[in-house]
């Protein structure tokens, strides 16, 4: 090395220190890149992203590789410094000691810290590229890489540390995949996004959450009278309509209104005519998960399901669209006056039904009434009074304050909802 000059000694060890910061950049980059991203990259022709997964399907070759030259170049550096020490200062163990100290800065700084923060930050960028060095590199020196594998083949065998499947750690679980839908940021539009959240919270959720109450069901009783029966279906708005006699729990079928209109063009419609139409009603259990319930209309090429409990008794009505607005919002049609917004006045307050579901509240008002009881404002008070309340009582639930503004009915029609100080 005295032959060579010394300005080319640092010329070569500043391209070492570049060759030692290249291979850190890219070890970096290949771990921390996005595979489904560089999936979807190759998909679209991307070579470099298809090299790079390939080389990401052997991750032990691909290290080995990599710290392999890494390794290589980071001791020529250290003896390229500790001969040029000696140059300048000579044999001394304070010129040693001074060279130690200048090449770790310098493998710290330029070789490994600022390589790696540059790697991770433009990972999906800057693997494609990578790939194309590492991919001919590997193919070279391939018998070098498997010796040196075979020996960390062989220490995990004995210390029994074999690692796992590389594919099963990049699969996502549903939490995983929700929670990367609610990260998505721009790359997903939030109308988009909302959708494919509540896709994910389907099984959380069952049909007692979104059915239609009871006391709220429009349902035909064939034993009033026949007058009463034809007034009602011709101002019902809806396309099938319960049938029932005497009590609900003694549902006959449901009413197509296509076929009463068909039937009311052709003369008169009574009773008999009327079961006559009838189809056969579909009861499905209050416990039943939204997405299975979904998949059971499918598969039962049904639109309407009466909702029973354990006991057989009606507790509501669940259709397909309550379904389908469960997962992409309420449609702006409807039943005329069943439109009423939900939002804020401006003394952070506002008046709704206590027959208002809860989960529609905590969404549309970003409350946090609890859902593991009542599923209606009107049960939610009744069960934390555990009495009928009085018009004008007001009551805290949570963070929630609350006034009853009317009770009718054994019931909490009407309640004015005061925004907490936390969500204002």
């Amino acid at each position: 090395m005295d032959s060579i000059p010394l300005s080319t000694q640092l010329i070569v060890l500043g391209v070492l220190l570049v060759l030692s910061g290249f291979f850190s950049m890219a070890e970096t980059a290949m771990m921390a890149s996005n595979r489904f991203r560089l999936k979807a990259a190759a998909q679209n022709g991307s070579r470099g992203a298809q090299r790079a997964l390939d080389l990401l399907g052997q991750t032990d070759k691909l290290l080995g590789v990599i710290l392999l030259f890494n390794n290589l170049v980071n001791a020529a550096a250290a003896t390229l410094t500790g001969v040029i020490a000696i140059d300048l200062f000579g044999e001394g163990e304070l010129a040693l000691g001074l060279g130690t100290l200048l090449i770790t800065f310098m493998i710290l700084v330029f070789s490994e810290i600022t390589p790696k923060v540059v790697g991770a930050g433009y990972a999906n960028a800057i693997a494609p590229v990578v790939a194309f060095v590492l991919t001919p590199l590997l193919k070279v020196f391939y018998p070098v890489v498997w010796t040196v594998n075979l020996f960390v083949s062989a220490l995990l065998r004995i210390t029994r540390l074999q690692p796992g499947n590389t594919d099963e750690g990049q699969t996502l679980s549903a939490e995983e995949l929700r929670a990367l839908m609610t990260e998505s940021g721009h790359f997903i539009p939030a109308a988009h996004r909302r959708i494919l959240i509540n896709l994910f919270e389907l099984e959380d959720v069952t049909v007692e959450d979104v059915m239609t109450p009871r006391n709220q069901i429009e349902a035909i009783d064939l034993e009033q009278p026949l007058d009463v029966i034809q007034h009602q279906i011709a101002t019902s708005h809806h396309g099938r309509v319960p049938v029932f006699e005497g009590d609900l729990d003694r549902v006959l079928g449901v009413l197509p209104q296509r076929r009463v209109v068909s039937a009311l063009s052709a003369g008169e419609l009574d009773q008999d005519e009327i079961r006559g139409l009838l189809t056969r009603p579909y009861f499905v259990p209050s416990a039943t998960p939204l997405y299975s319930q979904l998949q059971f209309f499918q598969e039962n090429r049904q639109r309407l399901a009466l909702v029973v409990n354990e006991y057989g008794e009606v507790e509501g009505l669940v259709t397909l669209e309550d379904i389908i607005e469960e997962i992409v919002g309420k449609f702006t049609t409807g039943v005329p006056g069943s439109g009423q917004s939900l939002s804020w006045n401006g003394d952070n307050s506002v008046i709704v039904d206590g027959g208002r579901s809860l989960r529609e509240l905590n969404g549309k008002l970003g409350l946090a009434l609890p859902l593991d009881g009542p599923k209606t404002l009107n049960g939610l008070l009744l069960e934390h009074l555990q009495d009928i309340p009085e018009s004008g009582l007001s009551v805290r639930i949570g963070t929630v304050a609350m006034e009853i503004l009317h009770t009718e009915d054994r019931m909490v029609r009407s309640v004015r909802l005061f925004k907490p100080q936390d969500a204002a």
